[in-house]
């Protein structure tokens, strides 16, 4: 679908987007049966910043940036811009002066699988990108994509409206319909690391507090006080 740009989306409530940002993109991804993960070359360009919100997204064609000014007018605030190419590309599609504009609309953050420059000014601003590449040239605005239409992202499938999750660890993204479940059980998740992070810190051992002795034992690891001698 090229040069379609679609005004309707569902959103994330500011509730669920602020949990799943708190919970991180690790929790999440195995909270969900370990999936949804973006994979590399795709990460961030800042430290310590975690975000999270609804998907506008944007197929956009290599080395052209128009269709990222187009999204620009569909975006709500705690919205993410995500953007995705027809083919590879690591060209410089965003920099500081898209970034003014997306902070003034409410923008949180941006996932793009292209280039980005400006970057210091970028976490400068405290404008949050996580991007293929950081790369100088430039981009022009000739050829149509589309807005708010579904794309493939990092080995990800990703609707308009999806929660998108992205952190120091990545991005990671939670089909819409399942963010509510995804919260839930990503906080008993975390509830439950908590508990072992306590065992851990007074001594005890993953070996026991996981319960991994009798199938190493099964699997054959056998322990000895020497090196057998040839």
């Amino acid at each position: 679908m090229i040069g379609l740009v679609v005004r309707n989306r569902p959103d994330v409530s500011r509730e669920h987007a602020d949990q799943l940002a708190a919970l991180g993109v690790a929790t999440v991804h195995e909270a969900q049966g370990r999936l949804g993960l973006l994979s590399p070359p795709i990460a961030p360009i800042q430290n310590g910043v975690s975000i999270a919100g609804a998907a506008v997204t944007a197929l956009a064609q290599p080395g052209d940036n128009w269709m990222l000014h187009v999204a620009v007018e569909q975006c709500r605030p705690g919205d993410i811009l995500v953007v995705a190419c027809t083919t590879e590309n690591s060209d410089g599609m965003f920099g500081d002066l898209l970034a003014t504009s997306l902070m003034a609309r409410g923008v949180r953050g941006l996932v793009i699988d292209a280039g980005v420059r400006d970057t210091a000014e970028l976490r400068r601003m405290g404008f949050p990108v996580w991007a293929r590449a950081v790369h100088a040239r430039g981009t022009v605005k000739a050829t149509l994509g589309s807005v708010n239409i579904p794309v493939v992202i990092g080995g990800q499938y990703l609707r308009p409206g999806d929660a998108v999750v992205a952190d120091d660890d990545g991005v990671v993204i939670v089909p819409n319909a399942s963010v509510a479940a995804v919260v839930s059980a990503a906080n008993q998740r975390e509830s439950n690391e908590a508990g072992k992070r306590e065992r851990l810190a007074a001594g005890e051992l993953g070996l026991d507090i996981y319960d991994m002795r009798p199938k190493l034992k099964a699997m054959g690891l056998r322990y000895v006080d020497d090196l057998p001698h040839d």
